[in-house]
């Protein structure tokens, strides 16, 4: 298996991870807290790569001083604010097959802004997609998905789009930065946000200091292993892959968050594999076919 490939299938299944480690640290931790946990070690994290690897430059900062902090406020702080919110009353499945659907919604998103419709194929998958998330939602009977859904589930949908905004506004807003200088530089902004916004929940340096050890530890694996690695994980794939080829292996990500549950004891049942794979065979089939009208990598978001 070739490197970059290979570096690509793992930072899914980091990814993937975050959904249950989410759910071991809300047990001792308010949303807010756990996300900003979460993110102020990522940044420590990856700011120190993009300091060895590129230098700490400010041209990056200069050129997008209004996008950088405003990208990093809608796609790190709210999309993981509601990650964390949402899965308070959400399954880390159900939760890893919302997001399964982001690259459809950056897709139908852009297309919007630059009133180019994508083909008829695209379309398909993301219809077959949203039965797929559907099937699973309202277990089969969807009639009843608006009494089933539950309140976190729409919050981790609200959060889907403002990740699909962030991927469309890197691309169509920030200027001359590399993918680990947007990373870090939003990552940044959207730590000070969460941060912030922490406060209110109370004192978040108190909480984690009373926090349960396996709620610290889930922080830990999060903000290193979940976000930080993951991130240079997927840098080094769209390097070796493209940007187009490496968004398929997102759709991974329900795949190894039904396999880490399975690990646990949290088997699925057969309508959730039925759904997962309907899911990801909309999303695929919707980005093959965007993979074959992309005929040069271009820059954008790492990932989530």
């Amino acid at each position: 298996m070739q490197r970059p490939l290979l570096l690509g299938i793992l930072a899914t299944a980091f990814w993937a991870s975050n959904f249950d480690a989410t759910r071991i640290a809300l047990e001792s931790l308010a949303p807010l807290t756990a996300a900003s946990l979460r993110f102020v070690i990522a940044t420590i994290a990856i700011m120190t790569l993009l300091a060895c690897t590129e230098g700490l430059a400010l041209a990056p900062l200069r050129r997008n001083l209004l996008a950088f902090p405003a990208l990093g406020i809608l796609g790190v702080a709210g999309f993981n604010a509601a990650l964390c919110i949402g899965l308070q009353s959400s399954s880390p499945l159900t939760g890893a097959l919302i997001m399964a659907t982001t690259p459809l919604s950056s897709t139908l998103l852009e297309s919007l802004l630059t009133r180019k419709w994508p083909a008829v194929q695209t379309f398909c998958g993301m219809a077959l997609s949203l039965f797929g998330v559907a099937l699973v939602l309202g277990r089969g009977h969807f009639a009843t998905i608006g009494a089933m859904l539950t309140p976190g589930d729409l919050v981790i949908l609200a959060g889907s789009l403002a990740w699909a905004a962030y991927g469309v506004g890197c691309k169509r807003f920030v200027k001359d930065a590399s993918p680990l200088a947007i990373s870090s530089w939003t990552m940044l902004f959207g730590t000070i946000a969460l941060v912030l916004t922490s406060l209110t929940e109370g004192n978040p340096l108190r909480a984690a200091w009373r926090a349960a050890p396996d709620a610290l530890l889930a922080s830990l694996w999060m903000g290193i292993v979940g976000s930080a690695l993951a991130y240079i994980f997927w840098t080094i794939a769209i390097a070796g892959r493209g940007v187009a080829r490496t968004a398929i292996l997102f759709n991974l990500v329900p795949v190894f968050a039904m396999l880490i549950g399975w690990g646990i004891g949290r088997a699925p049942a057969p309508l959730q594999i039925l759904g997962t794979a309907i899911t990801i065979l909309g999303v695929a089939l919707t980005q093959m076919r965007l993979s074959r009208l992309t005929a040069r990598p271009s820059r954008g978001p790492i990932a989530s």
